[in-house]
């Protein structure tokens, strides 16, 4: 029996010439195509005279597109696409591709347009290995916790940020790594593209009256002296940064544990000796 193939399909972040003759060409030979929204994607579909039947596939559908997608599978090629950019990368699309090649499907990228590699590319600030933290959890202990993991690694780290929340994830970075240097790119590959670097704290004052437009990527920059060891980390700086956030002194603990290593005692007497000094001053 015909396996099908599932085919992940980059499409354009902003430019659509960056649409790919070969995605192109696969996107008109499958026998469907599963689109993050289809109200978005007809647009792309009009422009390529590609008249593909679709089925929407979001975090809200799934477990019921999923067996649907598979059945297709069994018949024939699916073609996957997001918004935009490149599937599986901070969306549902890595859902799909896991359900796929576990039933015996075959898995093809077809490769193209990412906001994540045009932003690390276009910044300057990776030399080499980087972290892709994604879209960070909006309050709590888990954003602190993400940022915390992030900033100790001393290595750069890439974020896909609301705009609405730009001023505060680069106040929160610079206050946890102060003295890193970044890039907020926004609009990217579109008409009104801008990217801008600076300081972390540079940039935040730059969003404090108004956020900046569009969609945005932040690029921090990796720690002055590189990667540290474990016993160089700024222990201090990160353990006041999440007491400054908001959490008490036995999450802090906690949090601050789980972050650096450091056994819960450890993290336990360095986070009182930082609180009594605040309350003292």
């Amino acid at each position: 029996m015909r396996m099908g193939t599932l085919y992940v399909v980059a499409t354009p972040i902003g430019n659509l010439a960056d649409l790919s003759p070969r995605a192109i060409d696969v996107l008109k030979s499958v026998s469907l195509i599963a689109a993050e929204d289809t109200r978005h994607s007809v647009i792309l579909m009009r422009a390529f005279d590609i008249v593909t039947p679709m089925v929407s596939y979001h975090r809200h559908s799934l477990a019921s597109r999923s067996h649907r997608l598979l059945t297709v599978l069994d018949q024939g090629d699916v073609a996957l696409i997001s918004d935009a950019g490149t599937p599986g990368i901070a969306d549902p699309g890595h859902s799909l591709v896991a359900a796929a090649a576990a039933a015996g499907h075959r898995v093809v990228s077809i490769p193209g347009a990412s906001s994540l590699t045009v932003a690390v590319s276009a910044s300057g600030l990776v030399p080499g290995p980087f972290m892709f933290v994604g879209f960070l959890p909006r309050t709590g202990e888990d954003r602190r916790m993400v940022l915390g993991k992030a900033v100790a690694t001393g290595y750069p780290f890439v974020i896909f940020e609301s705009p609405l929340r730009t001023h505060r994830t680069l106040s929160d970075v610079n206050a946890m790594a102060p003295g890193r240097s970044g890039v907020v790119a926004r609009e990217l590959t579109k008409l009104h593209e801008e990217i801008r670097r600076g300081s972390l704290s540079e940039l935040a004052g730059l969003y404090v009256e108004a956020p900046p437009r569009g969609e945005v990527v932040l690029i921090v920059g990796e720690a002055p002296h590189g990667p540290p060891p474990h016993a160089d980390l700024d222990i201090k700086a990160l353990a006041t940064a999440i007491l400054k956030q908001g959490a008490k002194p036995s999450k802090a603990a906690r949090e601050l544990s789980a972050i650096t290593g450091m056994t819960a005692v450890e993290a336990y007497e360095t986070i009182h000796r930082i609180a009594r000094s605040d309350r003292d001053r």
